[in-house]
């Protein structure tokens, strides 16, 4: 029930997965809501553009990772949104010629060894970097750094390998042909939003919370923060009274990185029916880079990068990453491929003002923090995302679990509160 004097009994910041999933969840218990997003859409980094004739390309999250245990699977087939059971083959080129497949044997041998010396880490009661953990002279080491930079954003020697190995991976990554940024947004559409309206001071001082943006201030009982720990680091928020230290070190633990996406439009298919739908170039000294090729049939491919290369690569610019994946597909195809480019768009995620990265990564010794960011202060101040997620961290799915649950907890307090005696005087609308 909500005070006298407040506008609404929670407050969500933040309209992506997490902020939607906590609104539903909170309309469904029966609380009283505003949802802010500083952005002009919602989705966060759930967001779909077009690119060539229609096509869509995602240019945040794409995969339904483990899809049997994915609720937005479940959501995908309710809304009608397409998307693919199907695995696909993965090849891999390398100065100047394609691997045969027992070359590729010998690179799933590799990664079944790091596997087990992460577990044998994990099995320990320690944690260290996934550098120290894994194998630092094989030939297929920085294949697997680089893949490692694009499943966690970051660097192996920032990498927790406790935090790797609690992800609960089912193997099953299901590609959205529609774009999982449409999907969200579908979800997402009947949720009322305020939209450019970025928060920037949540005063809980008092015995509710104060949020204040540049269109004014909201009164409520609680507040629900999903924003990402770039965001909260940054000092984009200020907090009063300020976070405690405990919070300081769980958001300082759990730091974005980069992953961003690289588009290339071609004017027709250049390469034919035998291309591998997946394959990774490496030439020379250069850092692999990973493609998937005519997704869907659409005539466009994208190329990946991960961790402080892609950082780098971002601030060198749309040409410089245009150029890169260029002169990789033209290594692997022939340099008559690059007139059959007509278009192209390419993700800068470290530059988004409203996220400032990609996904959280818990650095070594901080897998802990997980548990820590998600812990509400006073009752007052929760917080979602999936920066707070334990087992599906840097997923869409785990920020909309993470959503759901701050709404529950909430409600719980409600309860809790009520049957103490400290019921609201006057019930919401």
């Amino acid at each position: 029930m909500t005070r006298a004097d407040a506008d609404v009994d929670v407050v969500v910041i933040g309209a992506g997965a997490a902020g939607l999933a906590a609104a539903k969840e909170l309309r469904r218990l029966g609380l009283s809501f505003q949802v802010l997003e500083a952005s002009h859409r919602i989705g966060g980094r759930a967001y779909t553009e077009t690119v060539g004739d229609g096509e869509p390309f995602d240019l945040g999250c794409h995969w339904l990772h483990s899809g049997s245990l994915n609720p937005f699977a479940r959501i995908a087939d309710e809304l009608g949104v397409a998307y693919t059971k199907e695995g696909f083959a993965r090849g891999y080129f390398e100065n100047g010629r394609w691997s045969d497949d027992s070359n590729l044997e010998d690179w799933f041998a590799f990664l079944a060894r790091n596997e087990e010396a992460m577990a044998q880490v994990v099995q320990s009661r320690r944690d260290c970097s996934v550098w120290e953990a894994t194998a630092r002279e094989d030939r297929w080491t920085e294949l697997h750094d680089y893949f490692m930079s694009l499943y966690t954003s970051h660097d192996v020697d920032e990498i927790s390998t406790r935090d790797v190995m609690a992800y609960r991976d089912t193997e099953e990554n299901w590609p959205v042909k529609d774009g999982y940024g449409t999907l969200v947004a579908r979800y997402g559409a009947d949720v009322p939003v305020s939209l450019n309206t970025a928060v920037t001071r949540i005063d809980w001082s008092g015995p509710g919370v104060v949020v204040e943006t540049a269109r004014g201030r909201l009164k409520a009982e609680r507040v629900i923060v999903t924003v990402s720990t770039g965001v909260l680091a940054a000092g984009d928020i200020l907090f009063t009274p300020a976070l405690p230290a405990w919070k300081q070190e769980a958001i300082a633990g759990l730091p974005v990185g980069v992953h961003n996406r690289i588009c290339l439009v071609f004017d027709r298919d250049v390469f034919g029916s035998d291309v591998r739908p997946g394959f990774a170039v490496k030439t020379g000294d250069d850092e692999p880079m990973a493609f998937r090729v005519r997704p869907f049939g659409f005539n466009h491919v994208v190329g990946l990068t991960g961790g402080r290369f892609a950082d780098w690569l971002e601030r060198a610019g749309i040409a410089a990453s245009v150029d890169l994946a260029t002169e990789k597909l033209a290594a692997a195809f022939g340099s008559g491929i690059k007139k059959q480019v007509t278009g192209h768009n390419v993700t800068a995620w470290r530059g988004d003002p409203w996220v400032k990265g990609a996904y959280s990564c818990a650095q070594p010794g901080q897998a802990h923090q997980r548990v820590e960011l998600a812990k509400p202060l006073d009752e007052k101040v929760y917080f979602a995302g999936e920066a707070t997620s334990r087992e599906f961290f840097s997923t869409a799915h785990g920020a909309y679990m993470s959503g759901i649950d701050a709404a529950k907890k909430i409600a719980e307090a409600e309860t809790e509160e009520a049957s103490a005696g400290k019921g609201r005087k006057t019930s919401h609308a």
